[in-house]
């Protein structure tokens, strides 16, 4: 059951997001990169659940999935600190930011992702806004690609501790 997350939704957000990352990261980074992802890039964001555009995926009472959109400035969690970061962003000029999104592992390959991705994608429409763009890690680019983002550059994003991520920055236009 797909649903807008709760505050008291956030520790079970955290541990989804990372056991996500241990489940899936190794597939795709090496062991170094899975740690650091998985310190890094796995701490919930409250404004998002805080703001109404964050949602979970729950079956059986678990959460096994979750992610969310950004009507503010931060394109992704782990980019460090900015003083623009909660600044809300202007629908007709900049595009609204696809966040966080994680399936666990076991429940990959069934729909979750773009289930969620339709939510972020309907509501940031109905906001106004006339795209969606999203830092990719690689273990999401796929799901990205299938639902018609498309590339705009690829990066190394740098993580606190020296370790660097290959990034592929996308975006997907709402005028459809």
């Amino acid at each position: 059951m797909l649903r807008d997350a709760e505050r008291d939704d956030v520790p079970g957000i955290a541990a989804l997001m990372r056991q996500s990352v241990l489940d899936v990261f190794p597939r795709f980074h090496d062991e170094r990169e899975t740690a650091a992802a998985a310190r890094y890039l796995t701490e919930p964001d409250t404004v998002l659940v805080d703001d109404g555009t964050y949602y979970v995926h729950e079956a059986a009472g678990e959460i096994v999935a979750c992610g969310g959109w950004s009507r503010r400035d931060k394109l992704y969690t782990g980019s460090g600190d900015a003083p623009s970061d909660d600044r809300l962003l202007d629908p007709a000029t900049e595009p609204a930011r696809v966040r966080a999104m994680f399936v666990r592992g076991d429940w990959t390959r069934r729909g979750l992702g773009r289930a969620i991705l339709d939510r972020c994608e309907q509501a940031a429409r109905a906001e106004g806004f006339r795209s969606l763009v999203l830092m990719a890690t690689l273990p999401g680019e796929q799901l990205y690609r299938a639902f018609g983002f498309r590339e705009l550059g690829r990066t190394r994003v740098p993580l606190p501790n020296g370790v660097f991520l290959d990034g592929v920055s996308m975006e997907y236009p709402l005028s459809r």
